[in-house]
């Protein structure tokens, strides 16, 4: 089997004849499952069924039951198609005709938020797809809101079941209600998939638990033996909530493996039963009205003893693997990686074949770097590496998220540029947890490791901004340069290029919250602080010509309405330029002959900008003309110029 897994994979034309043989062997009982779908289904796997194959060999074609596997991943793909909604139906054939970028135009505007915080419910949020509208949100990613352990979940990414939601906000049909609704309105829902890992009450667990060997496979039960030959390798990604990635079965004394929490068990993708059964799950998900499907934790996937157990090859070829059964049974389905590790790892996952779209860590840690050096050239530098991906993909750019700020960039950069890059983390944290002399930021810290120090930071985006010492200080000044700050940040991620992704209470400059230390439950994970809930006192602020939460609003809507009327903001291309003022970023967006120049000031001082190329040019912001090679910009000010 072995060789001739091995002859498959090194000859195109021997895959091909597989895989005609397989549909051929099996076309009958497909039909049956897929009924009236399938000769749209015939037809994609025919065309995807070789990659599949491909991709399935890669991963179980050492294994004896790797075909019997394959069978059942196909009979579960007709079984799904015969399922999906009409509407889904209808969008993939049109993704299949003509296919849509949509997350390149200038109009695409995605909003992440949990349901309880933004509108209670289901129902609540429904009600609030008119604020939606009117901020001009039409890419919407509902926060994990599936079964899960209370009181520990990690935020929901603990799921005790795929196929039913937390009670309090409704039921599955009521959700999928939900999502036809988002996409009748023009807003593209979004879900977590949490698939290296289930909660320890998933109906899998709880049968490993009982001693089925069948699901105990699902997991990693280890002797203590075996264990030891990952361990050493493995990092701590909660070392102040427990040491290790393991944790001791109490009945078994085995142990499982539990990269994040305890509660959360590893999914053993060397099993192929796991990733038959987690892209039924998958696909289930997708039938309910996803649009796109966030990728959890995806690079922690796959395990080898002796490595990290991170960003490894075969990482890559699950996620392909799940991308070619979506490309099957849901063609017009998305994915997003979210793959918080090193910038050279990150791009990696990006790909038409993988996640089309993916989260831009590196943008976002470097762009608050940069308001607390008032200094460019790590941002600059940085992205003039690594921000072109393939021009099918996006990056989805965002200041702040759910979680954390973590500081992600490339070390080797930092020396080349004379920064020691543990020194300089250091700094960041003190800077932005409010420790450091002059800091206008009131973040918290997270996940603090007791031996070393280190730490992420938690927090608003108007506290990190410095909106909440502001007040508190009453002083006029610093206020006008945080909410300068705030429009600074919003200004570049919704024209560098990319999907902008707003996280629902940054738009009205909400601030932290700081019950949650009050709350046995919550007390122990600081992220509380900027999950923050809404209420309909705070939405009708977007409204006030005053209050900070009104100017903050109205900022970012200025620079939503001129980015929509500017095609170059969305599908265009990107050109990071040097810079010879240390205090300013520069780039560039071209398309269809227009340019659009971008300067950013990141100082609360004037900083001269002394290469502007001869002509006349009109900031779109503002309507300013400029003719002069040498422009003044007052504290961050940003100009988006065009020739």
């Amino acid at each position: 089997m072995q060789k001739t897994t091995a002859q498959l994979l090194e000859n195109p034309q021997l895959l091909q004849f597989e895989s005609d043989k397989l549909l051929k062997r099996f076309s009958s009982s497909l039909k049956t499952l897929a009924k009236q779908s399938f000769p749209a289904f015939q037809l994609r796997l025919q065309q995807v069924l070789p990659k599949l194959l491909q991709l399935y060999l890669t991963l179980y074609g050492n294994q004896y039951d790797c075909y019997y596997q394959l069978e059942q991943l196909l009979k579960l793909l007709a079984k799904s198609s015969a399922q999906r909604p009409d509407y889904l139906k209808q969008q993939d054939l049109q993704q299949e005709q003509q296919p849509q970028h949509w997350h390149q135009s200038a109009q695409a505007l995605g909003a992440a938020c949990y349901v309880d915080l933004f509108a209670d419910n289901f129902e609540g949020l429904a009600n609030r797809i008119p604020y939606l509208q009117q901020t001009g949100i039409n890419y919407l990613h509902l926060m994990p809101l599936f079964k899960a352990p209370v009181p520990n979940s990690d935020g929901g990414y603990a799921v005790s079941d795929y196929r039913d939601t937390m009670p309090e906000l409704g039921s599955m049909p009521q959700l999928a209600a939900l999502m036809q609704q988002l996409h009748q309105q023009g807003i593209k829902p979004v879900l977590d998939f949490v698939f290296n890992h289930t909660s320890d009450e998933h109906r899998w667990a709880k049968l490993a638990k009982a001693g089925q060997q069948e699901y105990r496979d699902y997991y990693f039960f280890l002797t203590e033996q075996e264990r030891d030959q990952f361990a050493p390798c493995l990092r701590e990604i909660f070392p102040e909530i427990r040491r290790g990635c393991f944790t001791q079965d109490a009945d078994s004394k085995r142990w499982i493996w539990t990269t994040f929490n305890s509660f959360q068990w590893d999914l053993n993708y060397g099993n192929p039963q796991v990733f038959n059964a987690m892209a039924e799950e998958m696909l289930f998900l997708a039938n309910q009205g996803a649009a796109v499907l966030r990728l959890d934790a995806l690079a922690f996937v796959w395990k080898e003893a002796g490595t990290g157990c991170e960003n490894l090859q075969k990482a890559h070829t699950v996620i392909q693997a799940f991308n070619a059964v979506a490309r099957i049974a849901a063609p017009a389905l998305q994915f997003k990686s979210e793959a918080i590790v090193h910038p050279d790892e990150v791009v990696k996952y990006i790909a038409p074949g993988e996640c089309q779209l993916s989260y831009n860590p590196l943008l976002m840690a470097l762009l608050w770097n940069s308001l607390a050096t008032r200094k460019t050239r790590l941002l600059s530098e940085s992205l003039r590496r690594r921000f072109e991906i393939d021009p099918h993909c996006s990056w989805v750019n965002y200041i702040r998220c759910h979680d954390d700020i973590g500081w992600t960039f490339d070390d080797d950069v930092a020396r080349q540029l004379g920064i020691n890059p543990d020194h300089h983390r250091q700094f960041l944290n003190q800077f932005y947890t409010g420790q450091f002399p002059g800091s206008f930021a009131k973040g918290v810290p997270f996940q603090q490791n007791p031996i070393n120090g280190d730490c992420r930071v938690a927090g608003m985006l108007a506290s990190l901004a410095g909106v909440e010492q502001a007040q508190s200080e009453g002083h006029t000044l610093h206020l006008q340069h945080a909410l300068a700050r705030i429009n600074l940040l919003n200004s570049i991620i919704l024209s560098i290029g990319g999907l902008p992704l707003l996280y629902m209470g940054d738009e009205l400059g909400l601030l932290n919250d700081y019950s949650y230390q009050q709350d046995p439950v919550k007390k122990d994970d600081s992220r509380w602080v900027n999950r923050v809930k809404l209420d309909s006192q705070q939405l009708l602020e977007a409204q006030s010509k005053t209050s900070s939460s009104g100017r903050i609003y109205q900022q970012l809507q200025h620079l939503i309405t001129t980015r929509a009327s500017l095609p170059e903001t969305g599908a265009g291309s990107t050109r990071i330029l040097t810079c010879d003022n240390p205090h300013l970023f520069s780039y560039q967006r071209e398309l269809a002959g227009k340019t659009l120049l971008c300067l950013v000031n990141f100082s609360e001082q004037p900083q001269y900008y002394q290469q502007l190329p001869a002509g006349h040019w009109v900031d779109q912001l503002s309507g300013q003309s400029y003719q002069s090679r040498v422009i003044q910009l007052s504290p961050y000010q940003v100009l988006w110029l065009r020739h």
